[in-house]
């Protein structure tokens, strides 16, 4: 998700509840400040992230905010839905505002999901290039064989999209649990993958993305904010 910029007199015109017009003589008597500094320039460009002040009011705080939930069977990962409840839902509605997800879990997924503000960030980990692995806790209705460890590794060929999926890893818990680390996320892509070798997954959780594991004291539906250090080391 992109991070949204926009003109200076734009955002205050909507803040303020002014006209553009109105704006020019309480830029100019220097009444506005970006970032601690005077700002004259009705053109400037300013991110959800800068810290805007006139008159000292505070219109823009500048806070980036990132999120960990622990997603419930039955929730949208998105974050309007005429039909179900999302994630944004489980939200005290104060918090929900400019959060968007940082990757998505189907339906009936459970697990960790994560939420932000901040769109460089998210993109960021979602792109497959950029290397950082998301792993997942699974059991399936069928027992698990060796050969299905060298099939996720190989990478499976998706006939609808025309692709091959990037190498993956499985590892055999037991009989019929095991935990996939991927670098990508495609729609229903481990679902997918084991159907492929004859199985169907039965529950499938996500335990990690990156180095951020998810926090085991939150119950379903809870959430908490991310540390500093868990926002710097997740796609370091």
């Amino acid at each position: 998700m992109p991070t949204r910029y926009f003109r200076l007199d734009r955002f205050l015109s909507q803040q303020l509840q002014v006209s553009r017009s109105a704006l020019r003589p309480l830029l100019a008597a220097g009444r506005v400040r970006v970032n601690g500094a005077v700002a004259r320039d009705r053109q400037r460009r300013i991110g959800p992230f800068d810290r805007v002040e006139c008159d000292d009011q505070l219109l823009g705080d500048g806070t980036r905010r990132y999120l960990m939930l622990n997603k419930p069977a039955g929730v949208v990962s998105a974050t309007t839905d005429a039909t179900h409840p999302t994630v944004l839902d489980l939200l005290p509605e104060a918090a929900r505002e400019g959060l968007h997800l940082a990757g998505r879990l189907d339906f009936n997924s459970t697990g960790l999901v994560l939420l932000t503000n901040d769109g460089e960030w998210s993109r960021r980990l979602s792109l497959p290039d950029s290397g950082v692995w998301k792993r997942y806790r699974v059991t399936v209705e069928r027992p698990l064989r060796p050969e299905d460890v060298a099939a996720f590794s190989a990478g499976m060929h998706f006939e609808f999209e025309g692709l091959v999926t990037r190498p993956a890893r499985l590892e055999i818990l037991a009989e019929q649990e095991a935990r996939v680390f991927l670098q990508e996320g495609r729609y229903h892509q481990i679902r997918r993958m084991f159907a492929q070798t004859g199985n169907r997954v039965m529950t499938l959780h996500r335990e990690a993305v990156g180095s951020v594991v998810l926090d085991e004291t939150l119950a379903p539906g809870e959430c908490r904010a991310l540390t500093s250090n868990e926002v710097e080391q997740i796609d370091a």
